[in-house]
């Protein structure tokens, strides 16, 4: 098979950095490559002689053994760079990195405390950034929970998802996310930790094109009313401090057995993980027959996957050629 040519990079820094398009063939290619892998149909010819660099700000389970999981299957090599590693931790900057890391590697994946970290990566870069995650956005994440709706479900159309907590950067992403494909997204969260109002205009905005609701409430119980997904996250995120008076606030937010009596009727309820059971979610709810947790969590592999191969594989028709 001929070798394919490239004529840009592609960097996805938060999940609108995709068309509504490209989200739904993106996901596609990850239940497609989800397929191969079960019926022991091998791709390792996809991503060979290919090299990931993966930049670790912040420690991982998910986001570092799924990309590196992944690279290896589709016959690719990882590389886990934490701060230790690396010259940042003495001081160089993330430019100098981004342009010396594209001399050696085919992508960089970062995992940062700072969304404008990845953000001046990818600008000095010349080979293909991803955003393993970063205080704004967690979009391999929203893109792979989208994938495990959709099995659930089978579609996304005339569902809701209710984001219930802490307007965190996974709260972004699920918005931005659900958007893209035409999933109905509704956040609720005490007003003292709403979302960023810019990322829920960028979404609604998608979502008038694609036939989405986003909506942003402070009542948990009318948020999750009706909701055939209920999802929410830690509190406090790793590496941040949230205040007495936020987590005063986040009480009432908890997903329990009365909260989800509110929802349709066998609601699946989705968290990222990890989990504080007994804080944001009562271990009833998180280990109960509707919990689709671990789904979620092997889906990040499938999706990496189908990430690394559009932005770097030579092998195939890429979304963004």
């Amino acid at each position: 098979m001929a070798l394919k040519t490239r004529t840009a990079k592609f960097d996805l820094l938060t999940d609108d950095d995709l068309t509504p398009y490209q989200a739904v063939a993106l996901i596609e290619r990850a239940a497609a490559l989800k397929a191969e892998r079960a019926a022991g149909k091998p791709h390792d010819h996809l991503l060979r002689g290919k090299t990931l660099a993966m930049i670790f700000q912040k420690p991982s389970t998910r986001t570092r053994v799924a990309f590196e999981a992944g690279v290896a299957q589709l016959g690719g090599h990882a590389l886990y760079l934490s701060t230790n590693d690396l010259q940042l931790g003495r001081g160089e900057t993330i430019a100098d990195t981004g342009a010396v890391l594209s001399r050696y590697v085919d992508g960089i994946m970062a995992r940062v405390h700072k969304h404008e970290d990845v953000v001046a990566l990818a600008a000095a870069a010349t080979v293909p950034v991803i955003n393993g995650l970063s205080d704004l956005a967690h979009p391999t994440q929203g893109l792979a929970d989208m994938l495990t709706i959709k099995e659930h479900l089978g579609g996304w159309r005339g569902h809701k998802l209710t984001y219930v907590g802490h307007a965190n950067n996974m709260a972004h992403s699920l918005a931005l996310a659900g958007a893209l494909v035409g999933l109905d997204v509704c956040i609720a969260s005490p007003a003292i930790a709403q979302p960023h109002p810019a990322i829920i205009q960028r979404a609604i905005a998608i979502g008038a094109t694609t036939g989405a609701t986003i909506t942003v409430v402070d009542d948990p119980r009318e948020g999750v009313a009706g909701a055939d997904i209920v999802y929410t996250d830690v509190w406090v995120s790793m590496g941040q401090e949230v205040s007495p008076d936020v987590l005063a606030a986040l009480q009432p937010f908890q997903v329990n057995d009365a909260l989800m009596e509110y929802a349709r009727p066998e609601a699946l309820f989705m968290h990222c993980l990890p989990m504080y059971r007994g804080q944001e979610v009562t271990a009833e709810v998180a280990d109960g027959p509707t919990s689709v947790i671990y789904d979620q969590a092997e889906n990040r592999l499938h999706l990496h996957k189908a990430l690394l191969v559009e932005t770097m594989s030579d092998h195939v028709d890429s979304i963004f050629a």
